[in-house]
């Protein structure tokens, strides 16, 4: 600009003019934006700028480029506010000419003007690319930080999936891993396709962990598991843990069910060598249920079902074993199960009756007294004997209610005989349940009570195997109905060993031999060398009979199918025969019947 002084010299004359408009811009910017610096530092930052705009304003030509690097280096330093530059504007304004000493003529205000705009551009312009660069700077933190919560997201998806289809004591797969692999055999693969699988669970594990404590048996699980595990995946079987001390094993693409057998059978002998825990040996086996099927013949839940029922089986045969599913007996159970369900509603509806087979003297033949016989006269199975649910009674609970009812009905029964003056007794059935029953004395008094009958006319059978172990309860039950007047007879004698010692310290009337004496003794293998002696038949049958007539019991014969078995037993010198020869069990009416017959 002609006739302007040199902008150097020019600052330098006026020093203190810039000074003083260098610290009025740096208070109206610290008004106008927080800055975190010094005010020394807000000084030195705001004087070097004051000097570049006076340089600016005095240059040779203007230079528009000026104030745009004032106005950006104001946004670099921070002061980057709307108000921060409206501040700068109107200090620059009112300010900067007048602390300077500058005539305010017509050039001055020009170049002023464009320093300004020029400010204000450069501020402008770099508040906008600051916001662009902050706006990139968020958007890549934020893809950053969804990259880093997806990746964590999965690692915990991947943590969580292992938790929730893994044991977290065995770290096997658990049960509901286990389901998924079965069922996507079923549902992808061709129904040709065969799967086997076998459930294991330890015997007696519970013994474990109440004599050595839960921690050991923890650890045997732990040590099962790698025995299951080392056994299995080589083969590249699936082994679970189902729960507690039960584990499965999946095997797929089997031929036929010993495929299942053979991974059954290996696993059981790999359980069986003993565990050592804290320097302690446990010995333990194990049972499995095992079974196979075709892809197309069942679905997860039928397989899972049928393992786990031969388990039960296995467990029930006596353990230490495996069995595989039947679905013979599978229904068999079934059926039995369904029977139990329905016997209490039967028992209140009267279902169960009495028949009754004669027990005759066979010394002349004559009906001297009947065995009542239960029966269920069932809805839709028809007519039941005793063995198809007596059992299942037993199992239940069931028999005591039930054997009370049909004691009931067996004494009024002979009763009515007795009142007709047929003379008949009748034997009733009584189970080992009923003899641990601490009220079956006094209920026994008040049926013959009600009834009428003379209480010698009732003989109660019990079974040789309640004598096998016998009770001080047993023992003081059985002296207690003795001295009721009523007789006590011994059932399939000859099937459990009775303590012979036990047959002479009771207080009994009667043994009934099993059925198998009245067959002749089959002969087992080769005949027996000459100075081996056969024991005669015929007589080790006499002998047998005279033991009961030796402890002074009636000794009544079973299974008498046959005029030649009844020879057999009568020559042998039983007292009485019961069998299907002398008559099936039958209503009371034909047995009245018969026995009026009889007497004429």
């Amino acid at each position: 600009m002609t006739g302007h002084p040199d902008a150097d010299s020019l600052a330098g004359r006026h020093r203190h003019g810039l000074d003083t408009f260098a610290k009025a811009w740096a208070k109206a910017l610290h008004r106008a934006h927080y800055v975190p610096i010094s005010s020394a530092e807000r000084y030195r930052i705001v004087s070097a700028l004051a000097e570049r705009l006076v340089g600016g304003l005095f240059a040779e030509s203007p230079d528009p480029t000026c104030g745009f690097g004032v106005g950006e280096d104001l946004v670099a330093a921070g002061f980057a506010s709307p108000d921060a530059l409206g501040r700068t504007i109107a200090v620059l304004n009112t300010r900067l000419a007048a602390d300077l000493g500058l005539p305010a003529d017509a050039a001055m205000c020009e170049r002023l003007t464009a320093l300004l705009e020029g400010l204000a551009a450069g501020f402008t312009a770099a508040v906008h690319d600051r916001s662009l660069d902050a706006q990139d700077a968020v958007r890549l933190a934020a893809l950053a930080a969804q990259a880093r919560a997806e990746q964590a997201l999965r690692a915990n998806e991947a943590r969580f999936r292992h938790l929730a289809t893994h044991d977290a004591w065995t770290d096997l797969p658990n049960r509901t891993l286990f389901v998924e692999r079965l069922d996507r055999v079923f549902t992808t693969g061709p129904p040709s396709r065969r799967v086997g699988m076998c459930c294991i669970n330890l015997d007696e594990f519970a013994t474990v962990n109440d004599v050595l404590g839960h921690d050991v048996g923890d650890r045997l699980l732990a040590a099962t598991a790698d025995r299951l595990r080392a056994l299995a995946e080589p083969s590249g079987h699936l082994v679970a843990r189902f729960d507690s001390d039960q584990f499965a094993i999946l095997i797929e693409d089997t031929t036929c069910a010993e495929d299942a057998v053979k991974v059954a059978d290996r696993a059981l002998t790999a359980l069986a060598e003993p565990f050592h825990v804290d320097n302690t040996e446990i010995p333990i086996t194990a049972s499995a249920g095992v079974a196979e099927q075709s892809v197309g013949s069942g679905d997860t839940a039928e397989l899972i079902r049928a393992t786990q029922i031969a388990l039960h089986w296995a467990k029930a045969d006596g353990k230490a074993r495996w069995m595989l599913f039947e679905h013979e007996r599978s229904a068999a159970d079934a059926e039995r199960y369904r029977l139990s369900a329905a016997m209490p509603a039967a028992l209140r509806n009267g279902e169960f009756a009495l028949a009754y087979q004669p027990l005759v003297d066979l010394r002349d033949g004559h009906i001297a007294g009947v065995e009542a016989l239960a029966r269920w006269h069932h809805p839709r199975l028809g007519m039941l004997g005793a063995g198809q649910f007596i059992e299942l009674a037993e199992h239940t609970g069931l028999i005591v209610p039930l054997g009370r009812r049909l004691l009931e009905q067996a004494c009024r029964q002979a009763s009515a005989w007795q009142q007709d003056g047929y003379g008949l007794y009748v034997n009733v059935n009584i189970a080992v349940r009923q003899l641990h029953q601490t009220g079956l004395v006094a209920s026994v008094a008040q049926i013959l009570d009600r009834t009428g009958l003379a209480p010698y006319r009732l003989q109660l059978e019990v079974t040789e195997h309640a004598v096998i172990e016998l009770t001080d309860q047993i023992r003081a039950t059985l002296a207690a109905l003795v001295e009721l007047g009523v007789r006590i007879v011994i059932d399939d004698f000859g099937t459990g060993y009775a303590n012979l010692a036990n047959l002479r310290a009771l207080p009994l009337h009667g043994l009934k031999l099993d059925a198998s004496f009245a067959r002749p003794a089959p002969r087992i293998g080769n005949p027996p060398p000459p100075a081996v002696r056969r024991p005669d038949d015929a007589a080790f049958l006499a002998t047998v009979v005279a033991l009961g007539h030796t402890l002074g019991l009636t000794v009544t014969a079973e299974g008498i199918e046959t005029a030649s078995r009844a020879r057999r037993m009568r020559a042998a010198g039983c007292d009485t025969g019961q069998g299907w020869y002398f008559g099936r069990p039958v209503p009371p009416g034909e047995i009245t019947r018969r026995v009026a017959a009889q007497r004429r």
